[in-house]
């Protein structure tokens, strides 16, 4: 599969400029498209769709990728990163969907191995990831059959971004050792690493519904849905 252009949606203009220069660098200014979001806005969300619709007049790949950990406004953690990836997940199937002249898809969406393992450091980011995995292997049941869709879900492990900054910031002695001690237990991947594991559940069209975990060694494994939750006659697996 390849990607020919390439929508940047992210509340923060500058890193989205920063972007979208470093994309158009190898792939031309004309295919990158940057649009500023606050993804808990559905407003925002639908009119980004419609302008990326607008300027490459296609749509074959979403992935709803933002997340924050507020330990204070638990709520907005929801917000950010459950809901939104719920409503971006149902805006891309509107657009894809073989249902109203699509050509169908793949949306692939970011949880966390905090959304398959306990995470005592924040456990409402977990449960906003436990959210995404459900949500979205839930509704890989019946998408792909009925919209041409394909829906997977990518469980990384620490990554090498601002949310693993904020969580080296912990002063109380208590919560540094255990940050300490996960970190030394599951590594830290770079976003180069995520990428891979992004772009093979992208690519694999022989896998619909699929949790693939990205460990910190840069292993991947793939967890089996139970086969009690799968359809009688699924369309992939």
């Amino acid at each position: 599969m390849e990607v020919k252009t390439v929508s940047l949606l992210d509340i923060n203009v500058t890193t989205g400029e920063a972007t979208k220069a470093a994309f158009a660098q190898s792939y031309g200014d004309e295919n990158i498209l940057f649009l500023q979001c606050d993804v808990t806005s559905e407003n925002q969300l639908k009119d980004c769709f419609s302008k990326t619709l607008e300027k490459f007049q296609k749509l074959d790949i979403v992935c709803n990728n933002a997340g924050i950990s507020d330990r204070e406004n638990w709520e907005n953690c929801l917000s950010v990163n459950l809901v939104s990836v719920i409503k971006g997940t149902y805006l891309g199937i509107q657009h894809m969907s073989k249902e109203t002249g699509g050509k169908g898809g793949v949306i692939v969406n970011i949880a966390s191995m905090s959304g398959v393992t306990p995470y005592y450091l924040g456990p409402v980011y977990a449960a906003s990831k436990y959210g995404v995995v459900g949500f979205t292997t839930s509704l890989s049941l019946t998408c792909l059959e009925k919209h041409g869709v394909r829906l997977q879900v990518l469980c990384p492990g620490f990554v090498d971004t601002q949310l693993l900054a904020n969580l080296k910031l912990l002063k109380a002695p208590e919560q540094k050792e255990k940050a300490d001690r996960l970190l030394a237990r599951f590594g830290v991947l770079t976003t180069s690493q995520v990428a891979e594991g992004f772009l093979q559940l992208v690519t694999d069209q022989t896998r619909n519904g699929a949790l693939l975990k990205l460990f910190g060694n840069g292993r991947l494994e793939y967890e089996p849905l139970p086969a009690a939750c799968l359809p009688e006659h699924p369309k992939s697996t």
